[in-house]
């Protein structure tokens, strides 16, 4: 039987009772599709962009410096504001509707809110693919990243309620390793469509994305809601403990339902939770929630995924090579995701997060050390070096696929209390979202200005990040998430901060 360990008041330890039920897997399965729009949407439009159809009809300017300037540098052909604009939309909207989203999944619950990203997702797809004009495949975009936000939100809560304490990381990377899915569909669908004769192939890249938005919002009909929101938004205790009998196959969860009711019955003296939030108690939580989806953003990753065709034209490959090799990258992400899934509870958190950096730093300076040595502005890099720099790039999406990938939204999810957790979450993806459009927006500017700069630049930020980690971010594996504040009133640096005794903090609560 999976058994999840829990810190008791006296420092020992005590177990809730349960283990891994198909019903847990059926639904987080379902919910993790979440992660398949997600990734999608980020693989699809990177793909998409490198066609020339597609910047023929709605870039015209990129087309033609792509096509006919021979004068301009390597690095800046594809420097435009409206393309970038294309790509970053989705993540100015979805920065806008995850504070909707707080709100909704916090009142109503996790499922209504994956419901309702699912069916926004769906809208865009639909516009998306039968975009006549550049301004049609904005706000299709626009649509999409309604969806992403409210589904980004709601899905990594989902998830981390619904596992076992014990098998928390490997549930919740499930998300992620569906981002991985979303990503290499995308490219695999990119790849056949770009062969399509008639130029219109990337319709087609485009309204797919309505197959697992559609898988989502059906889904979303028969998935349960969690016991946390059964306690905190329907105060149906009963009902709560008929659900988690059910998902942990076993009549004994007296000791986890004693927990959720105490943390919800803190929940709901708290009116305002975004200023909550931003009390000392809650400091540390505060802290990941900004700076783990920043660092997550500026390790470059989604300049591999956004634009890795554009990357590998650049180097000097054709379209339909540098579409495959974004297939191979997709491939590498997702393994390397599911080999996560399958150790991060084994080795913990951080132990795959500074692994992960140590790689994604050495392979980020080789790949700028190659392109400053080798890729002038003019001309091409030679065969042998360019695959060589996908080599260097696929190693580098492996170290982000076990690391940050994943562990940027496990981390999050996990270690909020009940009364801030939508909140919380709710900061954690507004900030990736924040800078997921700025790094989007500004990437093929930073190309053309930095060149092969631009690796130094992120593997720079890989070391902060890593030091950072290494530091300041506590263990957090095997810990149930209604007893997680305990590893902050214990760790070296945060209990400075937290380190209030339990009379001091029922006062705290109290008032």
């Amino acid at each position: 039987m999976a058994v999840g360990v829990v810190m008791t008041n006296g420092g020992g330890q005590s177990q809730y009772s349960g283990k891994m039920t198909p019903f847990v897997v059926l639904s987080c399965m379902v919910a993790a599709m979440g992660g398949v729009i997600f990734g999608y949407d980020i693989g699809i439009s990177g793909g998409v962009t490198s066609m020339e159809p597609f910047l023929e009809k709605f870039f015209p300017e990129v087309y033609t410096k792509m096509k006919h300037d021979t004068k301009i540098s390597n690095y800046c052909k594809f420097d435009s504001q409206l393309l970038t604009s294309f790509t970053s939309s989705l993540y100015v909207a979805g920065l806008v509707a995850t504070f909707f989203a707080s709100s909704m999944t916090r009142t109503f619950g996790r499922k209504p809110s994956i419901l309702a990203g699912g069916a926004a997702f769906l809208a865009g797809a639909a516009l998306g693919g039968a975009a006549l004009n550049v301004y049609m495949l904005i706000f299709g975009r626009i649509l999409l990243g309604v969806g992403v936000g409210f589904a980004n939100q709601a899905v990594p809560l989902y998830l981390s309620e619904m596992a076992p304490p014990r098998h928390r990381g490997a549930i919740n990377i499930g998300f992620q390793l569906c981002v991985g899915i979303g990503v290499l569909s995308a490219n695999l669908i990119n790849y056949g469509t770009e062969k399509i004769e008639g130029g219109w192939g990337w319709r087609i890249s485009l309204a797919m994305a309505a197959v697992p938005a559609s898988l989502l919002t059906l889904g979303a009909f028969f998935m349960p809601e969690t016991p946390n929101s059964l306690i905190q938004c329907k105060n149906d205790p009963q009902k709560a403990k008929l659900l988690l009998q059910k998902i942990r196959g076993t009549d004994d969860v007296q000791q986890e339902l004693d927990d959720l009711v105490k943390a919800s019955a803190i929940s709901k003296t708290i009116k305002h939770p975004f200023k909550k939030i931003i009390q000392r108690k809650y400091r540390p939580q505060l802290v990941m929630a900004i700076a783990i989806p920043f660092f997550q953003q500026v390790t470059g990753i989604n300049v591999i995924a956004f634009y890795a065709p554009i990357l590998f034209l650049t180097l000097g490959l054709g379209v339909s090579a540098a579409l495959m090799s974004a297939v191979l990258t997709g491939l590498v992400g997702t393994f390397s995701t599911f080999i996560s899934m399958l150790v991060v509870d084994k080795l913990g958190r951080k132990t795959l997060f500074l692994c992960g950096g140590i790689q994604m730093f050495l392979s980020q300076i080789l790949v700028g050390g190659i392109m400053a040595a080798k890729l002038g502005d003019h001309g091409e890099i030679s065969r042998g070096y360019a695959y060589f720099v996908l080599v260097l790039i696929c190693v580098y999406v492996a170290g982000f696929g076990w690391s940050w990938g994943p562990l940027g939204w496990l981390v999050p999810s996990e270690i909020f209390p009940l009364e801030v957790r939508s909140a919380g979450q709710s900061i954690t993806v507004a900030v990736g979202f924040l800078f997921t459009f700025i790094v989007a927006q500004t990437f093929l500017t930073m190309l053309c200005h930095f060149k092969a700069g631009i690796f130094f630049f992120f593997g720079g930020w890989v070391v902060v990040m890593t030091w950072f980690v290494y530091f300041l971010l506590p263990e957090t594996k095997n810990v149930p998430i209604e007893q997680m504040e305990r590893v902050w009133r214990e760790h070296w640096f945060w209990k400075r901060i937290v380190g209030v005794g339990d009379d001091e903090e029922s006062k705290i609560q109290e008032s």
